[in-house]
């Protein structure tokens, strides 16, 4: 423990914001809530701003420049003035600012080198009057701020680093990782970044904790903590699988050998053409890449349709025969300068077993002792006049038919209409009909715009 103490006090020093940094940042959050407030008072509706997130909380991890700032409109304004009223602030604070859209449009903007996000929202009595989800956010301030003291918010910042350095921190739907409101209430659960950790690597999912033991449902997930403002919520919901995995790995590499190591984030390089055809001589595999343009939605509508096309493919693939051996979902905008613009184009990745089958593929049929079934088999086969059809026979003790297969190779499926009837992402599905197809050592030409997640794909870790 000494050791570990040793090492948690070294990167207390660096990610902790010193008092210096904390009191810039009250100076620029303070004068934006003034000129919020004046935006307010132009407005023919009653409003008050409030400063929200791990700013206003001391939660921040050293170098973060986010202010996030809510408009709290009367419960009862509907959603067309909520969003005019909410655009006009927004833009008279931020004159340089853009609209973004969550449930509803706010605007983001930049502020003497900080983020600022300014959102309206509805003044609702409780949590569970929630007009829409962000109204629930002052809740959550409003809950850990009066119970995280100063040492706890020093282990808050502990654990985002950590969660950072590990690659599992965000609850972006690209992400799936921990979100910053989760990761308070599990440090304050636990009592401290330590216990947290100790606690997480001896988990056995699904893990559930209820701060308030107010839950009024079930949930599904690996991980579970209830909203102590809203008992019908799991604030871990978008927390992959994966990344709890993980995070508990993590964790007990932490406490077995103590190292600085998991609170620096990794920064991979591009594989380079090179790069990826000696992973492809060494692996003896055949990787296929469908490359087209990506549709032009934020990531949290990009990356579940992204998924969800990939399992689509994944499928296709392995009921035709090929034996995906590892699959990923990829974009030219991932890397270390990939807030820096939107992705413009996409791939689905495999790497496969096999990459070519026979012409025919064998059917098999019930044993012939299981009359009715064997029967029914039969009967479907025995007329079938196709040339290309072999049987049906007997084959040990049970029908067999052998039949021409539809699909020999990776391309021919990729580039058919099957591979687009498979369940894609419906914006996916309008740019996926441009698809590109690229074939073994084909895919090295995608290291230029793609060489970040290729190296995550070849040079996989925890």
């Amino acid at each position: 423990m000494d050791d570990l103490e040793a090492v948690l006090s070294r990167v207390r020093d660096r990610v902790v914001p010193e008092p210096a940094e904390r009191d810039h940042l009250r100076t620029v959050a303070a004068e934006l809530a003034e000129r919020t407030r004046a935006a307010i008072a132009d407005l023919p509706v009653d409003a008050d701003v409030v400063q929200v997130g791990s700013t206003a909380r001391g939660t921040w991890v050293s170098g973060d420049r986010d202010i996030d700032l809510f408009v709290r409109f009367d419960a009862d304004l509907d959603r067309e003035q909520l969003e005019e009223y909410g655009l006009a602030v927004g833009h008279a604070v931020l004159p340089d600012g853009h609209e973004e859209y969550a449930e509803h449009p706010y605007v983001k903007g930049t502020h003497e080198g900080f983020d600022v996000d300014l959102v309206p929202c509805h003044d609702v009595e409780t949590a569970g009057d929630l007009v829409s989800a962000v109204d629930r956010t002052p809740f959550h301030d409003a809950y850990l701020s009066a119970r995280l003291d100063d040492d706890l918010a020093d282990d808050v910042v502990l654990a985002k680093a950590f969660l950072k350095g590990i690659g599992a921190y965000g609850s972006d739907l690209r992400t799936e990782g921990f979100s910053g409101y989760l990761t308070e209430l599990l440090v304050l659960e636990l009592g401290g970044f330590v216990p947290l950790v100790e606690s997480a690597r001896s988990w056995h999912p699904p893990v559930e904790f209820d701060p308030e033991g107010h839950a009024e449902r079930t949930f599904d997930d690996p991980l579970v903590v209830v909203d102590p403002t809203d008992p019908t919520r799991n604030v871990a919901a978008v927390l992959s699988a994966a990344n709890l995995a993980r995070f508990q790995h993590y964790a007990r590499e932490l406490l077995a050998a103590p190292s600085e190591d998991p609170f620096e984030p990794a920064d991979p390089a591009p594989l380079d053409a090179g790069d990826v055809r000696s992973h492809l001589d060494r692996r003896n595999t055949t990787p296929a890449a469908v490359v087209f343009d990506a549709p032009d939605v934020v990531d949290d509508q990009l990356w579940p349709q992204l998924r969800r096309s990939l399992d689509g493919i994944v499928r296709g693939l392995n009921e035709r025969g090929f034996d995906v051996l590892r699959a990923r979902a990829m974009t030219d905008a991932e890397g270390p300068d990939r807030e820096g613009g939107g992705a413009k184009r996409a791939a689905l990745y495999a790497e496969l077993e096999v990459a070519e089958r026979p012409a025919v593929a064998r059917h098999e049929g019930p044993p012939v002792a299981v009359r009715k079934h064997a029967a029914s088999f039969y009967e479907s086969y025995a007329d079938d006049v196709d040339p290309e059809t072999y049987g049906p026979f007997i084959d040990g003790d049970r029908y067999v038919v052998e039949r021409e297969r539809e699909f020999t190779t990776v391309r021919e499926y990729l580039e058919s209409d099957a591979a687009g009837d498979v369940a894609l992402g419906a914006q996916v599905e309008r740019e996926f009909a441009e698809r590109d197809v690229l074939v073994g050592d084909a895919v090295a030409t995608l290291a230029p715009a793609f060489g970040v997640p290729l190296r995550e794909f070849y040079e996989p870790h925890p």
